[in-house]
């Protein structure tokens, strides 16, 4: 879903109900403004969980990796991101890296991430999903809501208009 909001817009209309991610991360999808449901990953080094999550139906959600703030490899890449499109996410947060930026620039799919690198991760099956994470002086609970935007990333314990 393209939002007609901004989240500094939010942060103006819903002053009480909305948690400000630090400035950590770069808009890198062809969607710039996205949000919806959270889902989670937490994760380092190891993109299975994350190949995992986005093998399912997104049903417009976004789903927040927590990754451990590695920039030593890439959580994300075309291929899972293309994956991404085709099961209706609406977009991702990798509190560490993702990689084929150009590619993914030109997805529908909202992106965020701290920075782009161009090796893989691991792939051993370890990880959690659907567990609270925490980055940014924010903590991310499965079904809360994240909007994000060129102005950076805000949560929701409900859907904001």
């Amino acid at each position: 879903m393209i939002l007609a909001i901004v989240t500094p817009d939010l942060c103006d209309a819903h002053p009480e109900w909305v948690r400000v991610v630090a400035p950590l991360f770069k808009n890198y999808g062809g969607r710039t403004a996205f949000g919806g449901p959270i889902a989670t990953v937490k994760c380092f080094e190891d993109n299975s969980k994350v190949k995992e999550s986005l093998g399912l139906p997104g049903q417009g959600r976004v789903l927040v990796v927590d990754g451990g703030g590695s920039l030593r490899c890439a959580l994300l890449g075309d291929l899972l991101a293309a994956q991404a499109v085709e099961n209706g996410w609406a977009g991702v947060i990798v509190y560490g890296c993702i990689r084929d930026v150009d590619a993914i620039a030109g997805m529908d799919l909202g992106v965020q991430a701290l920075a782009a690198i161009p090796l893989k991760s691991v792939r051993r099956g370890v990880g959690e999903t659907n567990v609270a994470v925490a980055f940014g002086n924010v903590t991310f609970h499965p079904e809360e809501f994240v909007y994000a935007d060129n102005n950076g990333i805000v949560v929701s314990a409900t859907p904001l208009r």
